[in-house]
């Protein structure tokens, strides 16, 4: 009968063991799946609207590709039709566009034309209005706006904000055409 129960006793012992065992290994497994800390950090990227220039592009990095930053002059958001004010982030009195800076043909960076107010695609000829709407083929879509959040006069890239969230109820984020002539 001694034996019995050093026996369980040992079983028991064991299984506890095993068991421990069993769950640093379910715990290093969860943190081998988790992104890095520098991954997360990647994930936003703010950006300060105060000190853009009107009519003057700025291009900066959110997962590795280019966001085109365009802070519109108000004789630019004067010409624009609703379709494309649809697509401006709002900044107190001051409009901007930010979209993802690849053309939507084959993923080329288009050059912006101050003169001009509009992106050119040299790879294909892609041409894109100043809200980056395409208005020459063969890009297929308009550049996308990729999600924001804006806090005062920062911009917050990678972030959902109300305003991202009402151009993704008006479907003008570039998922689907808005210009029917391109």
């Amino acid at each position: 009968m001694a034996d019995n129960s050093r026996r369980d006793f040992m079983g028991k012992v064991f299984g506890g063991w095993a068991a421990l065992g069993g769950l640093g290994a379910l715990y290093a497994a969860k943190k081998s799946w988790d992104p890095l800390p520098s991954v997360k950090a990647a994930g936003f990227t703010k950006v300060d609207l105060s000190s853009a220039e009107p009519n003057v592009l700025n291009v900066e990095k959110w997962r590795g590709k280019p966001v085109f930053i365009l802070k519109k002059t108000p004789e630019i958001v004067a010409k624009q039709s609703k379709n494309e004010t649809a697509r401006d982030v709002v900044v107190g009195k001051d409009h901007f566009l930010v979209c993802i800076g690849l053309c939507t043909h084959l993923g080329c960076i288009p050059a912006y034309e101050a003169n001009k107010e509009m992106f050119k695609c040299a790879c294909h000829g892609a041409e894109y209005d100043v809200s980056a709407i395409n208005t020459k083929a063969p890009a297929p879509l308009p550049m996308l706006i990729p999600p924001f959040r804006v806090d005062g006069t920062t911009l917050i890239i990678g972030e959902e904000g109300e305003q991202y969230k009402k151009m993704k109820a008006a479907g003008v984020l570039g998922k689907k055409p808005l210009n029917p002539k391109a």
